[in-house]
């Protein structure tokens, strides 16, 4: 039986710089014609991702790549070739599995630029140990973001991209964070806008129902921000968006219910200024936008102003809560 050995190659991001998917990939075929002489190109399979994280292995031709391992056909790899560790995974646990799955298939794994074998022991305990400084890598990575966001937090400034309905981003000093100077932006109130949003809570809070609030905005004409009819989506966006929250003693008692990262003492909750809430969204190349859960995000007192009081914030998020049981 021909030898057969697959190649994995990954970049987070569609650029043509560095390690590119085809250098990986060219690299790894050199390995291959001088260590696994009886495989020939017809019998190199090629498995690319490109643009996917390797904070999981949730990777659609990985995960190819694997089903085609555990067929059992005379096209069974003998090995899988990858240019560095870390385009397989940066994950401890997936790693781990990982490789326990091959060494059941018998599926060796290399990689070329590590010099990992996991045909010998000392190859494979070495690859654990570099996984998990790739883990640690990943993880110091994530930690100074969220220390950036923090410092951040402590300005109350709208860090950028489209402004939510009632406001527009107004730049007004630079400040120092993380020892760079950055452009400091604040929310400033579109009295037009923030009336319309003002409308929205009120509807909402008497009716209870997204549908009759959607309906009473199109019979009457309303518009979202960009011209277009408003839907049950964008008016649940702009319910749930804490921007539009007061600062005051119910939003503080709020956020600190829910473990919040508070950043700003209780006495500072006053209502004269709104909420602003970072690391609040995860957002994707190719999907939608998603909420972390509360005791995720970093909350601060923004240097704009709130439309909503804190009560009725909460109330409304109470009533779409129970809307979605």
């Amino acid at each position: 039986m021909d030898t057969c050995i697959a190649i994995y190659s990954r970049k987070s991001k569609f650029t043509g710089k560095g390690e590119s998917i085809d250098n990986q990939i060219e690299l790894c075929k050199q390995y291959i014609r001088t260590h696994f002489p009886g495989c020939g190109l017809e019998n190199i399979y090629v498995y690319e991702d490109e643009g996917f994280s390797g904070s999981n292995t949730q990777r659609p031709r990985f995960k190819q790549m694997m089903a085609d391992a555990r067929a059992e056909n005379d096209k069974r790899f003998s090995a899988i070739v990858c240019y560095r560790l870390d385009r397989i995974s940066r994950n401890i646990s997936d790693f781990t599995k990982l490789i326990e799955e091959l060494d059941k298939m018998g599926i060796a794994f290399v990689s070329i630029k590590e010099q990992f074998d996991t045909t010998s022991p000392m190859g494979r305990a070495m690859m654990y140990i570099s996984s998990v400084f790739s883990q640690l890598e990943r993880e110091t990575i994530a930690e100074r973001i969220r220390d950036n966001m923090r410092e951040l937090a402590k300005t109350g400034r709208w860090l950028g991209g489209i402004p939510p309905t009632g406001y527009v981003s107004e730049s007004v000093e630079n400040i120092t964070v993380d020892g760079k100077l950055k452009k400091a932006c604040k929310l400033k109130l579109i009295p037009e806008e923030a009336g319309l949003v003002m409308q929205i809570y009120k509807v909402f809070l008497q009716t209870g129902s997204l549908t009759k609030t959607e309906n009473y905005l199109s019979q009457n004409g309303y518009k979202t921000k960009n011209g277009r009819a408003f839907s049950r989506f964008s008016v649940r966006n702009i319910l749930t968006n804490p921007v539009y929250m007061a600062a005051d003693q119910a939003a503080y008692s709020y956020f600190a219910g829910k473990d919040a990262d508070l950043f700003a003492p209780k006495h500072d909750f006053n209502g004269d200024y709104g909420v602003m809430a970072y690391n609040r969204t995860i957002q994707k190349s190719g999907k939608a936008t998603r909420i972390r859960p509360i005791n995720q995000w970093i909350v601060s007192i923004g240097k704009h102003h709130g439309l909503i009081c804190g009560t009725n914030w909460v109330l409304v998020q109470k009533f779409l809560c129970e809307n979605s049981k």
